[in-house]
């Protein structure tokens, strides 16, 4: 096969098969789907219009990028990759029901890129039943990557981590006492809660005040009004994209000036060059750089470019992300040699060590007993509309 890649890979691993790995049970096998003599077959459920899809636009858009550059140049061992993709809107019932068609009516050799903590946590039991893998969703939760399954692979530092460096970083470096939480009222947020409150409880420190909302909520005047009340000096924030632009802009309609964090999920660029400069110094949590083509390096360019000349707009965070995702997906296919079996493949995926790619992002490095390639972490803030890595990797 020839093959594009981005990535460069630093060594090999001694991999076992996935029963012998201590504590593990053996991966069942149920009929291989989704591979024949020309094609694998790889499905993604993301959101295409609704409140996250400023993620799930991009990220379907990188991952296709990179399997048509693959398909182009001869596909892998003969065989060229089909990618669906189907919208579930970041809502549950429609994710479950677009997972259920690739799995079960397109016959999917592997998801990747599903967006959505509450939306894998309802898929997942089925998925990992039928033997598909879950390749790096759309989402850090810890559900991804524990307790630990063959199939369940992520790529991202959990949020969980993420959100607990933060509050640690604000309690030692910047003083911040008064700690408080605004989040969705799903499982998502309540992963950004519970890293806030453990990481408060290790220090000794009381989580002040909580106020929640639903993910398509536009007013925050009640909440703010809330954590204001209580005095908070800092604010983390279990939110995606419009509900992390709209708290701070109704903070700062108040008149209130507090720091307010977030993880991944708010690192994306309408966030950052939200209408007015709203979101100037909002902070978050993140893994890579945001893709500005005049700051980026050459091949950095030349991926915008490409990206835009396909797409008509701008790469995103998730975009970056996405496109590494695939370019994984694709190094374990091709590992995995001409006679392609789930088996086969994740034992491919465990010997990928020492993963760079071109974004400057953290080395990614699997194993038989690891599933969550990295985590790195680091703090950045918006300013003058754009997000500026703020310090050093909080988590590593």
């Amino acid at each position: 096969m020839t093959r594009v890649t981005i990535g460069a890979v630093a060594g090999f691993a001694t991999v076992a098969l996935l029963s012998l790995s201590a504590g593990h049970t053996a991966l069942a096998q149920p009929k291989l789907q989704g591979v024949s003599k020309t094609e694998i077959i790889i499905g993604t459920q993301t959101d295409l219009s609704g409140v996250a899809a400023a993620f799930g636009v991009h990220s379907a858009n990188a991952a296709r990028m990179r399997f048509d550059e693959v398909n182009e140049a001869g596909g892998i061992h003969g065989r060229k990759i089909r990618y669906i993709v189907e919208d579930g809107q970041y809502q549950v019932p429609r994710s479950v029901q677009a997972a259920n068609k690739l799995i079960n009516r397109d016959k999917i050799f592997l998801m990747l890129l599903s967006i959505g903590t509450p939306m894998n946590n309802a898929i997942l039991p089925d998925q990992l039943k039928a033997g598909v893998p879950n390749m790096f969703p759309l989402t850090a939760a810890r559900q991804m990557f524990e307790p630990f399954h063959p199939l369940k692979w992520s790529a991202t530092t959990s949020y969980y981590a993420q959100i607990r460096a933060a509050v640690k970083h604000f309690a030692t470096v910047k003083g911040r006492k008064n700690i408080c939480s605004l989040h969705q009222d799903t499982d998502f947020g309540r992963e950004i809660l519970d890293g806030t409150r453990d990481q408060l409880a290790a220090m000794n420190m009381k989580l002040v005040e909580t106020a929640t909302h639903k993910p398509a909520d536009t007013d925050f005047t009640a909440q703010i009004t809330r954590l204001r009340a209580a005095n908070c000096d800092l604010i983390t924030l279990g939110t995606i994209v419009r509900d992390s632009i709209l708290p701070i802009a109704t903070a700062k309609k108040m008149g209130w000036e507090v720091d307010m964090v977030g993880t991944t999920a708010a690192f994306d660029l309408n966030v950052s060059g939200a209408p007015g400069g709203v979101t100037d110094g909002l902070y978050a949590m993140t893994q890579i750089e945001a893709p500005y083509r005049d700051t980026g390096s050459p091949a950095i360019q030349q991926w915008v470019d490409k990206y835009k000349a396909r797409y008509g707009s701008d790469p995103n965070p998730s975009a970056q992300l996405s496109y590494v995702a695939a370019d994984l997906v694709v190094m374990g296919l091709d590992r995995a040699g001409k006679d392609l079996t789930v088996e086969k493949f994740i034992k491919a995926m465990e010997s990928i060590q020492g993963y760079r790619d071109i974004f400057g992002g953290p080395v990614m490095t699997f194993g038989p007993n690891r599933r969550n390639g990295t985590d790195a972490a680091f703090l950045a803030q918006v300013k003058n509309g754009r997000w500026v890595r703020s310090g050093d990797l909080l988590t590593n």
